[in-house]
């Protein structure tokens, strides 16, 4: 596959990125390297630094060090607000950089790139207005005692994320941290590094103080399993599988540091037949093969009701093999690959598996081999699927939907619920009482309701079940990323 042309500043920051650390551009300890893998051609794009116990040791002691020197927490709230707020402006200055960098890490689009560092921007933007307004609370108690309420930081936080969505996950950790006054280690994803430590150096860009925002690249076995049990680690933030989110929670043990997850899903995508069929195919279509299918929220068991599903079928089928698929570096692409080799043959091995077990694969279901040696995968549709079958109970993590026929309201809920996971759902519908019943009767964290994918960052995000624990984003962050402290004061 030919390789667009990539920006200067792009292709000088791949020569030879670094982690940050304490303000400073760093190799490894050890002086390890790794390859990061462009997944479109599946060849080399640069060498990481290997970052693992030790350097996680120094990460964590130069984030306790700002801490507990107050070197962010101890400016004003209205000197926070302003960094913050800059730093979400230099994103925003540097999209076409970043969207590029995030594009040949991570095989994404690049016009779906650029729409993600801006929301990355109005992330920073968002929690900017926060310092100002972390309040306490005064308590009516005895008529001798005056007691009042502090919302402190938390402390030294780690932020593990995965690498469907390097950027945005990043900001999800260190926004937040950083707003309520905490200092932060990044691990980001061992496949995408690249977008996270550029951000490391960003935020010094915009004045956030030395060993505040720390970046440590390197493997999960290693770097990511050292942070998750460090002792001097207040707060781990894990962005992941659920399988993995286990280990994270296991590792969290020494120290009872705070935990939350934001882990795995199997979203319902519930089409009714009075929904408008040619926004439910469209926003199906979405929900399932953007960034490849590899979105913890994607709604790949698409429940359709018996009237309408031969028909909704067919449109989806008509609108999945239109899709461009190809390189992510030209704009009119609408998919890329997988992240890796290993995912390609995760996904086209739950293909075979759907085929075992009794579906019909009614579009796609090959790698697309005729764009060379990288990882793509086709838009894939099964029909005829049963709720019990492994492709519809299983996260696939890639562009593979499962349609399963439902016969009225209450089979839809109940088939909906029928799964370990809980993080998201979309309800297609026209009628408003319909809608609201199925949004109660679904456990979930998010429900959309004829739309599917929204984020904002002043709603709060997070999974039932096994899906995880915690909120990230709005205002319910505050409480996973701050404590509270009674005061009482005799007043006697």
């Amino acid at each position: 596959m030919p390789q667009a042309e990539l920006l200067p500043e792009v292709t000088k920051f791949i020569e030879s990125p670094k982690m940050v650390i304490g303000g400073k551009s760093v190799d490894a300890v050890s002086r390890d390297m790794f390859d990061v893998i462009d997944p479109a051609t599946g060849r080399v794009l640069c060498e990481v630094p290997r970052g693992g116990v030790a350097d996680i040791d120094v990460a964590v002691g130069a984030a306790r060090q700002a801490h507990e020197e107050r070197r962010w927490a101890g400016l004003r709230p209205g000197k926070r607000t302003e960094v913050l707020y800059k730093l979400g402006e230099l994103v925003k200055r540097n999209i076409s950089e970043l969207a590029q960098l995030e594009s040949i890490d991570s095989g994404k689009p690049v016009s779906i790139a650029s729409g993600e560092m801006w929301a990355v921007g109005e992330v920073f933007r968002y929690y900017s207005g926060w310092p100002t307004k972390v309040f306490g609370e005064t308590t009516p108690t005895d008529d001798n005692m005056f007691v009042y309420s502090l919302r402190e930081p938390i402390g030294v936080c780690g932020g593990i994320i995965p690498w469907n969505f390097p950027m945005i996950m990043a900001a999800w950790k260190v926004a937040p941290a950083l707003a309520f006054g905490n200092t932060i280690v990044l691990k980001p994803a061992e496949q995408t590094p690249l977008t996270a430590i550029r951000l490391g150096e960003l935020c010094l860009e915009a004045g956030v103080p030395e060993g505040v925002v720390n970046v440590v690249t390197g493997f999960g076995q290693e770097a990511g399993q050292a942070l998750a049990q460090h002792p001097d680690v207040d707060k781990i933030a894990f962005t992941g599988s659920t399988e993995v989110g286990r280990k994270v929670l296991h590792a969290s043990e020494g120290n009872l540091k705070r935990v939350t997850l934001e882990l795995g899903g199997k979203s319902p995508n519930i089409v009714f037949s009075d929904a408008n069929m040619k926004r439910a195919t469209r926003g199906s279509m979405h929900g399932v093969f953007l960034n490849s299918g590899q979105v913890c929220t994607a709604g790949t068991r698409i429940l359709v009701e018996k009237s309408v599903h031969d028909d909704f079928v067919s449109a989806l089928l008509d609108a999945t093999a239109s899709m461009k698929l190809g390189n992510p570096l030209e704009e009119e692409t609408q998919m890329g690959p997988v992240i890796s080799q290993e995912q390609m043959e995760r996904v086209t091995g739950y293909i075979e598996i759907g085929r075992s077990e009794g579906a019909e694969v009614a579009v796609g279901g090959e790698r697309a081999s005729e764009l060379g040696d990288g990882y793509f995968v086709q838009p894939t549709v099964f029909t005829g699927v049963r709720n019990d079958m492994r492709i519809a109970q299983e996260e696939i993590f890639g562009p593979v939907a499962a349609v399963i026929e439902v016969a009225d309201v209450d089979e839809a809920i109940a088939v909906a619920n029928d799964t370990i996971y809980g993080l998201a759902a979309a309800v297609w519908t026209s009628d408003v009482s319909k809608a609201h019943k199925v949004a109660r009767g679904i456990k979930a964290g998010t429900v959309w309701v004829n739309t599917a994918g929204n984020v904002d960052p002043s709603v709060s995000f997070g999974g039932y079940k096994q899906s995880g624990f915690g909120r990230e984003l709005g205002r319910h962050s505050l409480e996973t990323y701050t404590q509270t402290k009674s005061v009482w004061v005799n007043l006697r």
